[in-house]
């Protein structure tokens, strides 16, 4: 079952970057399903955040879409080369995301060896949110797409995990957030292979 809209409009971003582990994420591109079960992700908690695109209040052609009500998708172009996927949460002008840093394949595995060249079985097929993305088959023009419609959402499997399972780690490749990089606002499935490095705590 599609997560509903109002699963997206919670002010709690690390609440639900934490209740976001074991849904799984979809896309339908020209036809082809393929989906993951979300094993990491990061969460980003607006204008306060030093890491967030937002932070400040800043507004760009590129931010824009995080400033919208929750529940639609934030792509971005990182270093050039990677599309990465986010997931806009609360409500409108306040600009939390969550990013979806890992997915372990689950649905149309074939498709996605197909996007990445590699065995479904090989961690590095969606380990890290650029090729996560890639073996979803996101790119840029995922950006701004509605979470409850047919090209990308996210549904409820009861696949849960409880507080010991979860690992809760500072978020990765940050630096530049000063004080902020060192939050402790990136979580993840204990001994999961498809989880990004450091995948140990």
């Amino acid at each position: 079952m599609k997560l509903p809209e109002e699963y997206y409009l919670s002010e709690d971003v690390v609440k639900l970057a934490k209740d976001l582990l074991g849904k799984v994420l979809f896309t339908n591109v020209n036809g082809n399903i393929s989906g993951g079960t979300i094993v990491e992700t990061e969460a980003y908690f607006g204008i306060k955040d030093k890491a967030s695109h937002a932070y400040g209040g800043r507004r760009t052609n590129r931010t824009e879409t995080m400033y919208a009500k929750g529940g639609i998708a934030y792509v971005y172009l990182c270093y050039g080369v990677h599309n990465l996927f986010n997931v806009v949460s609360a409500t409108i002008n306040d600009p939390h995301a969550i990013l979806i840093r890992a997915i372990e394949p689950l649905i149309g595995k074939e498709i996605m060896e197909d996007r990445r060249n590699m065995p479904y079985t090989k961690a590095a097929i969606s380990s890290g949110p650029g090729s996560a993305a890639k073996a979803l088959g996101i790119d840029r023009s995922f950006n701004a797409k509605y979470l409850t419609g047919d090209d990308v959402w996210i549904e409820d499997h009861q696949i849960t995990f409880h507080d010991e399972e979860i690992a809760t780690t500072p978020r990765v490749g940050i630096a530049y957030a000063e004080e902020h990089a060192l939050l402790p606002l990136r979580f993840f499935v204990k001994d999961n292979k498809y989880v990004s490095k450091p995948n140990k705590i």
